[in-house]
């Protein structure tokens, strides 16, 4: 038995199809290669953490800031600390804050992890209004059964662990 049809119409199909495929192959191949870095993943604390997100990767980290924990250096660099209810993360970022950015409340920052698991933020965005919370960090943090519904105070996560 062999494996070209008989039919010489299905020959030619066949074959046809035998050369499209791989062409078609390695133009999907190379757009994923080339999206690769362009693709940010989204996570919060906790989640970085099981991950265990490879320095330099692009990634979204969103929760909230930390009470008590943003530190303005002279020359621009600030440092607070995003927490979920299970695990926090460092950040470090070098900008003006957006005007909205404050304690206790939701952002979401872009950037990396260093070497020494700390956050490098290169744009940090906060909530625009009181209602406004982005949907991956509000779902994320019902998932964990921190979601305290529209307009509620926010917890102090002291004494979590980095």
């Amino acid at each position: 038995m062999s494996f070209w049809p008989k039919s010489r119409k299905a020959r030619r199909r066949l074959t046809i199809l035998l050369a499209i495929a791989p062409v078609l192959a390695l133009a999907v191949g190379l757009a994923l290669y080339g999206l690769r870095d362009s693709i940010s993943l989204f996570y919060t604390p906790a989640q970085a953490q099981e991950a265990h997100v490879a320095p330099g990767r692009k990634v979204q980290l969103g929760g909230l800031v930390q009470r008590g924990s943003v530190v303005k250096h002279p020359g621009g660099d600030v440092e607070f600390v995003v927490a979920d209810q299970r695990a926090t993360a460092k950040v470090v970022y070098h900008g003006d804050l957006p005007d909205l950015f404050r304690e206790g409340q939701g952002i979401v920052a872009d950037g990396t992890f260093d070497a020494n698991g700390t956050f490098v933020a290169k744009q940090v965005l906060a909530k625009h209004d009181e209602r406004y919370m982005p949907r991956d960090v509000a779902k994320a943090l019902k998932k964990q059964g921190e979601w305290r519904g529209e307009g509620a105070g926010a917890p102090s996560y002291e004494g979590k662990k980095q």
